[in-house]
């Protein structure tokens, strides 16, 4: 394993879209031609389901390992407007539509949810349900969580309307740590909330674990996973920390470069923390996820109905995401729709009455098939080729690529069909890499990806 990722950790895309980001090719996509595509979905498809992602993006202070967009303020007076601009999107899209959505997974994430007031956030998915409140067997809403901000009155309002899905930002339980990324929350503050939103109700609570953090030794993860594992939560995602402050400026410059695990240290942080998951119980999702067997998105990964999208896995398998708020992704399968990336500027454009995108990517059907390729491995580890594929020519340069990793043992293919292997697990973003054509055609590029182990 040691020399494998000396070998494949290399930069590359996350995957939770193909064409990643830096590869659109409309980075000044009309909204009509975004609009286009929504109605291609709704003609494809039968039905009328949708996902959507609401971004939040204030928080108090910055963790210098965050990688999203957000927006530091003490200024609480910025969330009433807010929350107008999104739901004055909101009404946007629906006087565009030519089918009434019917919402099947809401999800907030930031920035800091909890920043807002539990009754901005009510008044908020009041707007956008039409009603007090929702059965929760009807949609899956869920919310990003800080564990410092989040009040009892967040978790039982929350609950009250139909939420049962929370995710709780832990990172690292190490004091060095913490201070390394200027996130300060002692476990007594993790336990309080989850306890909390266990007795309120909530029926899938999930810890996001972060590794190869600036000062991150074996002894913080074994100590982290053990704390994590004294709550027990339904779901755990342990990330790879992204380190590309080229992209995300100085908020990531809060440490030295040599503070951070390379390589076979990093990778061997996850390992350890994947063996007391497992050992207590938990199953390996995808990449970078592990749950209870009793979870929804076990069960979703068990009977191969896993979904990804840009809010990650997914029990919920719809076509069409739509993002609302600052800097979100929208997803109709046929293009994607990224909204301005300022706050301001966003709710200026909102505000004038405008869909507020500024640049996205319309796919190709060699897209649209490379694509089915990439959620499938990403997903499931598998994938088929299509035998009727006008495309041959694509496929056999892919299985060209692909060679190396099958001479490593990371990949088996057989006929049409290629698998990654129990080791190949972990270097599935690679495989993934063989089969992107943007990357074929242009190379790899050092100041665009984080490492992919």
């Amino acid at each position: 394993m040691q020399s494998l990722v000396e070998k494949y950790n290399v930069p590359g895309p996350r995957y939770t879209s193909y064409p990643t980001v830096p590869f659109w090719k409309n980075n000044s996509l009309s909204v009509a031609d975004w609009l286009k595509t929504i109605e291609r979905n709704s003609n494809t498809f039968d039905t009328d389901d949708i996902s959507l992602y609401i971004h939040l993006p204030y928080c108090e202070s910055l963790c210098t390992f965050c990688g999203c967009h957000k927006r530091i303020t003490k200024n609480h007076a910025v969330e009433g407007p807010y929350i107008d601009a999104v739901i004055k999107e909101w009404q946007l899209y629906n006087e565009q539509f030519n089918f009434t959505p019917v919402i099947r997974e809401l999800h907030f994430g930031g920035g800091t949810p909890t920043f807002f007031a539990p009754d901005e956030l009510i008044r908020l998915v009041r707007a956008i349900f039409n009603t007090d409140a929702i059965d929760p067997n009807e949609a899956e809403l869920s919310f990003e969580a800080h564990p410092n901000n989040t009040s009892r009155e967040h978790l039982e309002k929350l609950h009250a309307f139909g939420f049962r899905r929370l995710s709780l930002g832990i990172q690292d339980y190490s004091p060095t740590v913490q201070q390394a990324i200027n996130r300060i929350q002692p476990f007594e503050d993790v336990k309080k909330v989850h306890e909390q939103a266990k007795q309120i109700g909530y029926t899938s609570i999930s810890h996001d674990l972060v590794f190869g953090l600036p000062k991150q030794r074996m002894n913080d993860i074994i100590d982290t996973v053990t704390k994590t594992l004294e709550l027990r939560p339904d779901r755990i995602a342990l990330y790879s920390y992204a380190h590309v402050p080229w992209i995300k400026g100085n908020g990531q410059r809060g440490y030295d470069e040599s503070d951070l695990p390379q390589d076979n240290e990093k990778r061997s942080l996850y390992e350890k923390a994947k063996s007391m998951l497992e050992a207590k119980g938990y199953i390996e999702i995808g990449m970078d996820h592990f749950a209870l067997p009793h979870d929804d998105l076990a069960k979703a990964f068990q009977d191969k109905n896993l979904h990804r999208n840009f809010m990650g896995y997914t029990t919920q398998n719809t076509d069409f995401l739509l993002g609302l708020g600052m800097s979100s992704i929208s997803d109709s399968w046929f293009g994607f729709a990224q909204n301005e990336k300022s706050t301001e500027k966003y709710m200026e454009i909102v505000n004038s009455g405008v869909i507020p995108i500024f640049r996205g990517h319309v796919l190709s059907e060699l897209d649209l098939e490379i694509r089915g390729y990439i959620l499938d491995l990403m997903c499931h580890f598998e994938t088929t080729l299509k035998a009727d594929s006008p495309y041959k020519e694509v496929q056999d340069a892919i299985i060209g690529r692909l060679t190396e990793m099958v001479n490593d043992g990371l990949v088996v293919i057989e006929e049409n069909k290629v698998c990654v292997t129990e080791i190949g697990i972990p270097f599935v973003r690679n495989c993934c890499m063989a089969f992107d054509q943007d990357l074929a055609d242009k190379g790899q590029r050092e100041n665009l990806f984080s490492k992919t182990i």
